[in-house]
């Protein structure tokens, strides 16, 4: 498989561009649905949702909607991993409320131009944006009482490095909710090695057993997949592919 380095500079590449299109998304013949516009793509979010955040923030990235499910409370301290333009981070900061905080992570520089330019717009004085690699989450060890994530994982060479990192900076008993990309099947390795197809959410995604077992491994407990839907369009008889949300908490006694 292509290098670390590699894999990441497709990545970033690939949404740099997308932050840089006005009122582009990702999607076409190797990305979540083809040939949708940013509303269609907008799986999960409700009309009411999107009316109450910029509307520059919605880029139709996602592959679910995990504000929905993530049971998040006023006061808490949320961090968003691959924040994007700030979709996700905008809907969790109305549910956090004034006491609460959301921190959105971002190796991207034109993303996190956009996401601060939002921010702005829409008065989100309890959001900021943060640059980083969710392999190495800038945040303190021990400080967020949730974590989201919204189809990013996929794209990351090392996930069981990124779970490891989401344990870590959990308090003790916080929980994460993330919507990611798994296939089922086998994916060609010529589709593995290609880049377009990484940054496409394609090649990077693992089996979803392989991907809950990463998630045991990195010391979660009550891991629950709370929704699951496969994508018809890019089935091949070799694999498919489908969006999962899943949930789980880190244990309370673990400091």
């Amino acid at each position: 498989m292509a290098d670390n380095t590699t894999i990441k500079d497709a990545v970033k590449a690939r949404y740099q561009a997308v932050a840089q299109a006005q009122g582009a998304s990702c999607c076409g013949s190797e990305c979540c649905i083809p040939d949708a516009s940013v509303t269609d793509i907008s799986t999960g979010y409700s009309a009411r949702e999107l009316s109450q955040i910029p509307q520059e923030a919605n880029l139709g990235l996602g592959c679910g909607n995990p504000t929905v499910l993530a049971d998040l409370r006023a006061g808490e301290i949320v961090v968003d991993l691959g924040s994007g333009a700030g979709v996700d981070c905008f809907l969790a900061a109305q549910r956090v409320g004034e006491r609460g905080r959301v921190i959105g992570i971002d190796m991207t520089d034109a993303m996190l131009e956009r996401a601060r330019e939002n921010a702005h717009r829409g008065g989100f004085t309890n959001v900021e944006f943060r640059q980083g690699e969710i392999e190495d989450i800038p945040v303190d060890a021990g400080t967020a009482d949730m974590v989201i994530s919204n189809c990013v994982i996929n794209l990351a060479p090392d996930k069981a490095q990124v779970f490891r990192e989401i344990h870590r900076i959990l308090k003790p008993g916080g929980r994460f909710c993330i919507s990611d990309v798994v296939s089922k099947g086998t994916i060609p390795v010529a589709e593995r090695e290609d880049m377009e197809k990484w940054a496409g959410c394609i090649a990077g995604s693992l089996p979803k057993e392989e991907y809950l077992d990463i998630v045991r491994r990195a010391g979660f407990v009550e891991i629950d997949v709370r929704s699951e839907v496969e994508y018809d369009y890019r089935k091949t008889d070799q694999y498919s592919l489908a969006s999962v949300t899943v949930t789980a908490r880190k244990s309370k006694g673990l400091a």
